[in-house]
């Protein structure tokens, strides 16, 4: 007869850093989440003041060369990415093809289609790894695709319900990706709506997406890899977000007087409220505040509504939950400010992608710079054969 296998060890707890939670990967110049104080810090900046300010080209220039630019650099950058984004002749026909190949047709976008649709690009682009490479063309390969990824989203989007994808060749990314998307020209006020929600998420420290474009730039990989592995880690659930399940909550809501009584239910019936409490942040998400701040002086969509919910929800949550910092996190305010700019909510994880796909750009960039391969150890917690137990 075989040997019995070696017993199993005693049931135990999960170890600390369980998540990777409190446990220090490395280091980073390109943002700092104060989650106690409830700052964002990109590059030495306020990143709320930033998005408030000035375009996401703006935000995307100090992440891309360190500095943020003056008026004439600011014009050459958004010259470079219109450039960099337009998608013509076999590019656009290699990420079409690529996305209907990848989710059926006559449905919206999916990350899975746009997923490969930034993997088809990079293939076109010929794009290597980066060890024994000049620094500076990993830089402009991944601005490359940075800038792609927005064209990428609407390309798939309309070739799944079969329309032609018409992109203008001026204004800002922003602008661009709305017209595209929509197929008209965006009011200034959902452009710059757009804008400040794109710099507002552009990237938010040691993230789950961010984590894996590190991992797999540590390995040598080439730009493509990295930035399509990160948006895997972006599809799951845990991660994407839920600004679609906010404007569920708010459909069902329908009417402010609506909103106290629909959530004590919810939450009676053992139900989260979407859009409230955040892992890092003990206090008021800043990107909430000023998303907050643009939605209701934008008059955007369920601006309205949105307000009189939030307001029933902390004070609930306060009494039901007391001690708990369950607070108004970003996707509650980003649900509103997309929807008020005309993106369908099926869009609404990719369109995160056209912003954070940004700061995964600068951390390829920051990792390869100063590389060494990620390796982390682990805990073994299965049985052990009687000589290892003995040794």
């Amino acid at each position: 007869m075989p040997p019995s296998p070696p017993p199993a060890p005693e049931p135990r707890d999960r170890p600390a850093g369980g998540g990777l939670e409190n446990v220090v990967v490395g280091t980073t110049a390109i943002s700092h989440v104060d989650g106690a104080r409830g700052f964002l810090v990109y590059r030495g900046h306020d990143a709320v003041s930033l998005a408030e300010s000035g375009p996401f080209e703006s935000v995307w220039h100090l992440f891309h060369h360190g500095a943020l630019p003056d008026a004439s650099e600011l014009e050459r950058f958004q010259e470079r990415v219109r450039a960099e984004a337009t998608l013509v002749g076999p590019d656009l026909t290699a990420v079409v093809q690529a996305a209907l190949a990848s989710a059926p047709p006559g449905v919206p976008a999916t990350l899975a289609a746009v997923r490969s649709g930034l993997s088809a690009l990079a293939g076109r682009r010929s794009l290597r790894p980066w060890l024994e490479r000049p620094l500076d063309e990993l830089r402009d390969e991944v601005l490359g695709l940075a800038a792609a990824a927005a064209s990428v989203v609407v390309a798939a989007s309309a070739a799944l319900v079969g329309r032609d994808a018409a992109v203008p060749s001026g204004g800002s990314h922003a602008e661009r990706y709305l017209h595209g998307l929509t197929g008209r020209a965006p009011a200034p006020s959902a452009v710059g709506a757009l804008d400040r929600y794109l710099s507002l998420t552009a990237d938010h420290g040691m993230n789950a997406s961010t984590f894996v474009a590190r991992v797999v730039t540590s390995t040598g990989a080439d730009a493509g890899a990295a930035v399509v592995a990160a948006l895997g880690a972006l599809s799951g659930p845990l991660h994407g977000g839920a600004p679609g399940p906010v404007l569920q909550m708010l459909d069902e809501i329908g009417r402010p007087e609506r909103a106290r009584d629909w959530i004590v239910r919810r939450l009676h019936d053992g139900h989260r409220i979407m859009g409230f409490g955040h892992r890092i942040y003990r206090t008021d998400d800043p990107r909430a505040m000023s998303l907050r701040r643009t939605a209701i002086e934008s008059g955007l969509g369920r601006a309205e509504l949105a307000a009189a919910v939030e307001e029933a929800a902390l004070e609930i949550l306060a009494e039901m939950k007391p001690g708990r910092p369950l607070r108004t996190n970003v996707e509650f305010w980003a649900a509103v400010t997309l929807d008020g700019c005309g993106i369908p909510r099926d869009l609404f994880t990719t369109t995160f992608t056209v912003s954070r796909v940004v700061g995964w750009a600068a951390h390829i960039v920051e990792q390869a710079a100063d590389n060494r391969l990620i390796r982390p150890t682990v805990e073994y917690v299965g049985p052990l054969p009687d000589e290892a137990r003995s040794a």
